[in-house]
């Protein structure tokens, strides 16, 4: 199912812009889908016979010690890092070496990162537009239509024409947010977004995550914001050495985690 945004150019044109976005509806429609992956950097293998289904419209919080794999596994969604054994499936597409299916996919997954890797020459509008512009082929109003648009869901509009450099870590993060929004994504990755951040910075880039979360676009997050975690995710993995330990609805994960492992992760990360 879709929702259709409808923007009114300020031109006068009175042709509306559709921002296509998904609405939440939970069923047997995978979208990610590893089967016994792996992955060895030289002699350390960080992800081990990984076996997961993520369905459309799910968010999926992945938690674990560092070293245990976590932005490993995001980053093969979209084959920033390739894995070497087992089978990885997103939207219907297999993960290959093949650059024609990276590139599918690549068009279809948003990614945000720790670090903001926004273009410090570039106002935060040229930032978010210069993808729909040169890969989706949007003509300029257009592409500022849409910009303005996500601008004003992050909560930033009135910073369109700054620099990266005159914002807060937190705006910065926002507009990386929209930024990745712009491309109309099906699916949405967060490597540790607030790690980067103060702490008065975190709530505003989660508040941001929180929304869209709540309009129902797939999301797989990694993030130590429990918070975040049991408020919003329809599912948390835990991992540990390459390994998915644990993975269960927030009710179940909080309340009666089933490993000793997840238990003493727990009792360490919630008594901060």
């Amino acid at each position: 199912m879709l929702l259709h945004l409808a923007v009114q150019p300020s031109t006068g044109n009175h042709e509306n812009l559709n921002i296509t976005l998904r609405i939440k509806k939970m069923s047997d429609d995978t979208v990610i889908q590893f089967e016994h992956v792996s992955k060895w950097f030289g002699e350390f293998k960080a992800l081990d016979d990984v076996n997961l289904e993520i369905h459309r419209g799910q968010v999926v919080v992945i938690c674990g010690p560092s070293g245990s794999g976590k932005s490993t596994l995001i980053r093969t969604i979209n084959r920033i890092e390739p894995h070497d054994e087992g089978r990885l499936i997103v939207e219907g597409t297999e993960l290959t070496s093949d650059l024609k299916d990276i590139e599918s996919v690549r068009k279809k997954v948003g990614m945000v990162f720790q670090q903001f890797n926004l273009f410090p020459h570039l106002t935060v509008l040229q930032n978010i537009t210069l993808g729909p512009i040169w890969v989706s082929q949007k003509n300029r109003e257009e592409a500022h239509q849409i910009a303005e648009v996500l601008l004003e869901r992050v909560g930033i509009r009135d910073q369109a024409n700054k620099y990266p450099t005159e914002l807060s870590g937190g705006q910065q993060q926002r507009v990386a947010i929209a930024r990745a929004l712009a491309m109309q994504p099906t699916i949405m990755l967060f490597d540790e977004p607030t790690s980067a951040l103060d702490p008065e910075m975190i709530k505003e880039v989660l508040d941001a995550m929180r929304d869209l979360a709540h309009r129902g676009i797939t999301m797989v997050v990694v993030t130590h914001e429990m918070g975040f975690a049991r408020e919003v995710a329809d599912q948390i993995i835990f991992m540990d050495e390459g390994h998915l330990v644990e993975t269960a609805p927030p009710s179940e994960f909080f309340k009666n985690p089933k490993t000793d492992r997840t238990k003493a992760f727990l009792s360490q990360i919630l008594s901060h």
